[in-house]
């Protein structure tokens, strides 16, 4: 199970909204078929690996990290009748899926017809792996990380709003990793204005090439200030842009911006500004399961008090900025009484370059 775990890793960033899978087809000891789920629309992990074992599936076990598929909901044939048909004589799992047209069924269909099925295997690695896909299936809305890099007296900006570069290049690298895994990036205008950022995901030493995968950018921009030459409009060809707005963004500006192929959604408003759980209901309903913010303070602010986040991620520079001035990491008015402070929960922490990031869940 372990090696089928490796393998579903593999699809990371290419799968969704379908989740990682891998599979491992055993006889005798010996591996005798191999695969993992490449991307949406392409045969599942079990059907590769069991044309992978070919005739020496028969008799074997097959090893598989989610529960095998039994309706016809999709693109693709279901895979438990391909395992009956397949011979293998047993099936290892490791974890149930999430989503309601499965969700023990396939389970309950191959045990019906006299397979043995074990269960939980290497269910918490497995549950890890799918945390996105098993998120965006219970909630209807992507799994959010947030993501900032400050300096050890938590400043993400100085007073004149400079950022560029608190972090080193490694963490800086290990974002654009990050960024090419995740279905979308989040920023706010306010981000966008003061350091125009084309939030693409980008390789090589000095991060200027693109990655074969990008994520959906998405502004929120409650006004429609976003300059038409923003870098974040730029390039819809390799990476599309999503505007979100509100009813009182000004019809010509909509226009502008649709006329130059941007995607510009108009959300319901809460004092004024974009509604964010509606924002991420929508982005749910789009097939996005994991959204990456790297806004500034203020939108950092907003998904923390709206309770929508689920992971925080803090590359943290050894430098100081000081000054009741600078740009901290969580805008907004703090809490009066330390019991409100937001606590993380399985806390790591790592070296990255000379930096370190420490991130938790909540």
């Amino acid at each position: 199970m372990t090696l089928a775990l490796r393998l579903a890793a593999k699809g990371r960033g290419t799968t969704s909204p379908n989740p990682m899978v891998g599979a491992v087809v055993v006889s005798r000891g010996r591996i005798v078929g191999r695969a993992f789920h490449l991307r949406p629309g392409d045969p599942h992990a079990e059907i590769l690996a069991l044309r992978n074992a070919g005739r020496r599936a028969r008799g074997a076990t097959l090893y598989v990290t989610l529960e095998p598929c039994c309706h016809i909901k999709k693109r693709t044939p279901p895979c438990v009748p391909a395992i009956e048909r397949s011979g293998v004589r047993r099936v290892v799992v490791a974890m149930t899926d999430p989503n309601p047209l499965v969700k023990g069924r396939g389970i309950a269909a191959l045990r019906r017809s006299g397979l043995p099925v074990t269960t939980d295997v290497a269910r918490r690695e497995a549950e890890s792996l799918n945390q996105a896909y098993a998120h965006w299936i219970k909630t209807k809305r992507p799994y959010v990380i947030l993501k900032a890099g400050m300096t050890l007296d938590g400043q993400i900006a100085t007073s004149s709003g400079q950022s560029r570069w608190i972090t080193g290049r490694q963490a800086r690298q290990e974002v654009h990793q990050l960024r090419a895994q995740v279905d979308a990036v989040l920023v706010g205008i306010g981000t966008v204005v003061a350091d125009n950022p084309s939030l693409t995901a980008r390789i090589g030493p000095r991060l200027n090439r693109p990655a074969g995968r990008q994520p959906l950018r998405v502004v929120v921009d409650s006004k429609l200030r976003i300059p038409l030459a923003a870098r974040a409009l730029s390039g819809q060809h390799q990476a599309k842009t999503m505007v979100a707005t509100t009813g009182s963004a000004p019809v010509a500006r909509r226009k502008a911006l649709r006329k130059q192929g941007i995607d510009t959604v108009t959300l319901p408003s809460v004092r004024g500004r974009v509604s964010l759980p509606a924002l991420l209901r929508e982005l749910g309903r789009r097939g996005v399961t994991s959204l990456l913010v790297e806004g500034g303070s203020e939108i950092n602010s907003a998904m923390l008090k709206a309770g929508l986040v689920d992971h925080v991620r803090l590359y943290v520079a050894p430098a100081l900025l000081g000054g009741t001035d600078a740009k901290g990491v969580i805008g907004g008015m703090s809490p009066v009484r330390l019991v409100h402070a937001t606590k993380l929960r399985h806390v790591q922490i790592r070296p990255v370059g000379d930096d370190l990031l420490v991130e938790g869940d909540l």
